[in-house]
């Protein structure tokens, strides 16, 4: 049995602080990222260690998720927590669940 899991997509996002993204999806959603530094040498993710290139980020009208100048973007669904990253994880969740609106269903 096939089911359909309705990809969130990312509307809007800004960067509070340094290494932060604030990340509001179009089911409401609000994720806060912070941006882990160190282990990142040798991969994409070393130029989001500066603090000015972060802040760079911006949404992607095309994929519907966040981008950096260098090509790096995001899975949009480990954004919005409802997948592990594949890999190492390079952001740590600081949301809270106050005024967050419930999981979606996969039905």
């Amino acid at each position: 049995m096939k089911t359909n899991y309705p990809v969130p997509h990312v509307t809007a996002v800004e960067v509070p602080r340094p290494l932060v993204m604030r990340i509001t999806f179009d089911d409401g959603c609000t994720k806060e990222l912070e941006f882990l530094v160190g282990g990142n040498e040798g991969t994409v993710f070393l130029p989001l260690e500066d603090p000015a290139f972060f802040a760079a980020v911006r949404v992607d009208p095309e994929s519907r998720t966040v981008v950096w100048p260098n090509g790096v973007d995001l899975d949009p669904a480990v954004l919005h927590g409802d997948f592990e990253p594949a890999g190492k994880p390079h952001f740590r969740d600081l949301t809270t669940m106050i005024d967050q609106p419930p999981a979606r269903s996969s039905s």
